[in-house]
């Protein structure tokens, strides 16, 4: 089993920043990387961004492209999103999951998820 603990959202203006954190436990061997999803009110989940755990190599949706970043540390099992110039639109619970697979852009591949932590940007 794997734990996935999300941290870092809140409430942000239109232009700023927040950087959330994703915090993975247990038998973390066992995964290959991380995605992070977001789910608007009346909307489906969907993807943002994924990393994998070795070598690094990343993946962006592109309505985040250029405005977010995700990295890891591997020492601390941590995987960041750094999120910038968040509009409106960007306003979800944001969640962490991961894979033993290669990361994707599909929710159903992913096979522990955290919690989600709640990200609203106002106008």
């Amino acid at each position: 089993q794997v734990q996935v603990v999300e941290s870092g959202g809140g409430l942000v203006q239109a232009g700023g920043s927040l950087r959330l954190s994703c915090a993975a436990s247990g038998r973390t061997f066992s995964s290959v990387g991380v995605g992070w999803f977001r789910q608007a009110p009346g909307k489906e989940r969907e993807f943002v961004a994924s990393i994998r755990w070795s070598g690094g190599t990343t993946y962006y949706a592109d309505s985040v492209k250029g405005r977010f970043t995700i990295s890891r540390d591997n020492a601390k099992n941590t995987v960041y999103l750094q999120m910038y110039d968040l509009k409106p639109e960007d306003t979800a619970v944001y969640y962490c999951a991961v894979t033993r697979l290669r990361p994707t852009d599909r929710p159903n591949e992913y096979d522990y998820w955290g919690q989600g932590t709640q990200v609203t940007v106002s106008s």
